[in-house]
């Protein structure tokens, strides 16, 4: 029988090699921590230089505040660090790095030098990372030089993780973009086998993010800035069209740091939960101030993941914040010089090749648009009946900027609304939009008293199997509850005597077969909990105006007025957007005008 080992104090080296596995699982681990340490010396610009991924050279050059000739030995100490001196500092840290060890974890499994000189200093110091080396001059603008060489190059088994080059390079990239998303005012610059890959100048919040995520997401989102007491979150929430297949546009950041947090992505679920479609991602960059001492972040030797004093309240402040900006209805938008302006008189012919309309009956006609000639009242549009058609082109101007989607033109295929406003063209999908709008109706009535109910002047039977008739038996009250009024009239018959007044214009017998469906899978006390709001949805879409379906002007009118009060009403509720503007830019430039 083996003897039983004896325990014993383990060598320093393999102390070190234990914290670098905890630290350091990749190039991209060790310059997270390279950048961070930059960072809190004060740096304005940092340039980046890897090599084979990051796998045989990391070299990080910032223009910080340097380090003097003692302190280079200092810092690659385990538990060396000038960020913390007590515990009350561990309770409030307010800078990127601070464990104390990482320098040292990276020592050793690598080969690291430092070079750095402080603005006073007559010359810079060099120090390399091996036993009994001293620190030597050097020749370096103020600032410092960290270069890591050959990554586990005496732990050849940690090595074989190591992906290609090329992933490891896109680990790398990804760590500098979250540090430089939350750092607009630092400039950097990344090279990679001596190929500049990303080149990030000074900037604000607004400039970076375009940078890093792209134009197009920030055409696609609304600017974020709310408080509460010591509570902030501000940034851009991208519009859920703008959704993705993928979690790879989630950017969040708790003072300055970047989290992946439990609580945090929960809340941001929840308020994008009723606007996505299917298993579709939101897309955000958000930043998120608190209290340091209300927040613990030595939670992950990484530092990714961090714990609230009073986690529920964050939660519940960063979901309303971005459940209101998401929600919020429309509001005029801010019109650019070259979109404000009105087109100046048609044209009738072109000019150096520009296209143009002529004839608009005819050209209308060959689109398919048609101008109803007469009403088709839609109880949905009701109380908008009365809305008069556009007015003449002296008081349009004023009318069109207190309506942000503007007044109705015309039908295009019975499937769109075209709508003149300040900005120039709006298209409406006018099912998608009277969906969002029903949708919204049904759940404030039944979150207020309930659903109004409308008698049907004749009772809508049809054919149902016993066990449908058994559940609408069943639950008689529950379904006067949600607006329905369902009655036998034989073994095998329902009769639909009322329904919802917001639904009254859909199929009854449509309507009643799915409510049934709903019943018999979820009970009760589901559907009007957890699964209210799909079944809402449900009924909304059933409900809504269907396509083909001609609107006189009025109609139009008092369906984008709706839109303006609607919360949510850029999107429908399967996530798909409602309605576009095509500015006056944007026309001007298909034209040709002004060339």
């Amino acid at each position: 029988m083996p003897e039983t080992a004896r325990i014993h104090l383990l060598p320093d080296l393999l102390i070190s090699q234990i914290a670098a596995g905890e630290v350091i699982d990749r190039p991209a681990s060790v310059l997270k921590e390279l950048l961070e340490n930059a960072l809190d010396a004060g740096s304005s610009t940092i340039q980046i230089q890897l090599e084979e991924g990051g796998v045989k050279l990391i070299r990080v050059i910032d223009d910080g505040d340097g380090m003097a000739r003692d302190e280079l030995a200092l810092a690659l100490v385990r538990h060396a660090t000038s960020k913390i001196s007590s515990l009350d500092d561990l309770e409030r840290v307010g800078t990127l790095g601070f464990r104390g060890e990482a320098l040292a974890s990276v020592a050793a499994v690598a080969r690291v030098t430092i070079a750095s000189r402080q603005q006073a200093g007559q010359h810079a110091w060099r120090l390399s990372a091996e036993a009994g080396a001293t620190p030597e001059p050097a020749a370096l603008p103020f600032g410092t030089v960290l270069e890591m060489r050959d990554l586990y190059y005496n732990t050849p088994a940690r090595r074989k993780f190591l992906k290609s080059d090329s992933t490891e390079f896109a680990h790398c990239a990804e760590a500098v973009k979250r540090i430089a998303l939350a750092h607009p005012e630092v400039g950097f610059t990344l090279l990679h086998n001596g190929r500049v890959s990303l080149q990030l100048p000074r900037s604000d919040v607004r400039t970076r993010a375009g940078a890093i995520l792209g134009e197009e997401f920030l055409a696609e989102s609304r600017g974020l800035d709310a408080a509460a007491g010591p509570l902030r979150v501000f940034g851009y929430c991208a519009l859920p069209a703008y959704s993705r297949a993928r979690g790879d546009a989630q950017y969040v950041y708790v003072n300055g740091r970047f989290v992946r947090d439990k609580l945090l992505n929960h809340a941001l679920r929840e308020a994008y939960q009723d606007l996505l479609h299917g298993s579709r991602y939101p897309a955000y960059c958000l930043f998120l101030e608190v209290d340091p001492a209300t927040v613990d972040v030595n939670v992950h030797p990484q530092k990714t993941e961090v714990r609230f004093r009073d986690a529920r309240a964050v939660h519940q402040f960063v979901f309303h914040a971005v459940q209101r900006l998401l929600s919020s209805p429309l509001a005029t938008p801010a019109a650019d010089e070259a979109s404000s302006r009105w087109p100046d008189q048609p044209a009738s012919a072109t000019q150096a090749g520009r296209p143009t309309f002529v004839n608009r009956v005819a050209y209308q006609g060959s689109l398919g648009i048609r101008e109803p000639a007469s009403s088709h009242p839609y109880l949905a549009f009701a109380q908008a009946a009365q809305t008069p058609d556009p007015l003449p082109p002296a008081t349009a101007t004023i009318e069109a900027e207190a309506a942000p989607l503007g007044h109705a033109l015309a039908q295009l295929h019975g499937i769109y609304i075209l709508a003149e406003n300040h900005q120039g063209l709006v298209v409406v999908d006018m099912h998608a939009a009277h969906e969002r709008i029903l949708y919204e109706k049904l759940k404030h009535a039944l979150d207020e008293q309930g659903l109004t109910t409308q008698a049907l002047l004749i009772p809508a039977v049809f054919n149902a199997e016993a066990i449908d008739v058994a559940t609408a038996e069943e639950h008689a009250a529950a379904l006067r509850q949600l607006g329905f009024d369902l009655a036998p009239v034989g073994p095998r018959q329902l009769a639909v005597r009322a329904l919802p007044v917001l639904l009254q214009a859909a199929d009854p017998a449509a309507l009643a077969r799915s409510l049934l469906s709903e019943l018999r899978e979820h009970g009760v006390t589901q559907l009007l909990t957890a699964t209210r709001n799909e079944f809402l949805a449900s009924m909304a879409c059933q409900g809504a105006v269907r396509a083909r379906r001609l609107l006189s002007l009025a109609e139009m009118n008092a369906l984008l007025r709706q839109m303006e009060e609607t919360e949510c009403s850029g999107l429908c509720n399967h996530g798909r957007p409602t309605w576009t503007q095509l500015s006056m830019t944007d026309l001007d430039r298909h034209f040709l005008r002004g060339r």
